[in-house]
This record gives structure tokens, C-alpha cells and sequence, in this order.
């Protein structure tokens, strides 16, 4: 099974394939040209809705990888980051510096993330006892 969710002539915002999650790379959308601070809780907010529209959520994210437009926010980025993350599930992740598609984004992030299907929980919830 693969699923598409929000996608338009250039891509999807969400890839759903088999029991895992592909989200595009997020901006702050909502936030340009604020504080790396708040383009990170802009862009894990959306982030969380995405993945509450596929099915899961935070505490099952894979992998992580931010790009950051200069290297020198990686403290700014963390405080948001840091305090989203769920500890005892922590994703792998990378970060690195690299010039985004438009200058007032100061941060992006794409994630992978685990969410489980059960055809038997679902066919059970369906039925009428």
C-alpha cells in the first residue's frame, strides 16, 4: 500500500508506505522570516499534524534530518527541539548547514516515522457484536 497525503503537482507532504512514514522537508510556513526558535515550534507543530493524520505520532519517528541556514542556530534549534522530542524515543538525526530554497527559512526538517496497521484490530472494531 501506498498512500499520498496533500500532495499537489511537485510533491506530497506525506508518504505513507507499508508501516512507515515519509514526511517532505517542513518550513515554517506560518513563521518566515522569525527566530530559529520559532520556525522550529512552527515546523514541529505541522509536523505533529502530519503525523496525526497518518496515524502515529512523535514517539514513533525514526529519523530526523535538519537543515539549519547557518550552523551557528544548532543551540536556538535544540532548546525547541529538546523540549519536543520524546526522551526515551529520541530519533536518530542529523543536522547540517545549507542554504534552503528562500531566505527568510532558517530551518527545515523531514522525518521518517514507524506507524503500525492492524488489519485484525481493524476488522474486529468494525464488527457488530
Amino acid at each position: 500500500m501506498i498512500k499520498h497525503i496533500e500532495v499537489d503537482k511537485r510533491m506530497s507532504q506525506v508518504v505513507i508506505h507499508g508501516n512507515t512514514v515519509y514526511l517532505s522537508g517542513q518550513v515554517a510556513f506560518d513563521k518566515p522570516g522569525t527566530s530559529v526558535a520559532e520556525q522550529t515550534r512552527n515546523i514541529l507543530e505541522r509536523i505533529d499534524r502530519y503525523l496525526l493524520r497518518a496515524g502515529t505520532g512523535k514517539s514513533k519517528i525514526l529519523t530526523a534530518t535538519v537543515w539549519l541556514a547557518n550552523i551557528a542556530d544548532f543551540d536556538e534549534m535544540n532548546s525547541v527541539w529538546d523540549s519536543w522530542v520524546v526522551p526515551a524515543n529520541a530519533p536518530t538525526r542529523a543536522c547540517v548547514e545549507a542554504k534552503l530554497a528562500a531566505p527568510q527559512f532558517t530551518v527545515e526538517i523531514t522525518i521518517c516515522c514507524f506507524v503500525y496497521f492492524n488489519a485484525a484490530v481493524t476488522m474486529i472494531s468494525t464488527v457488530n457484536w
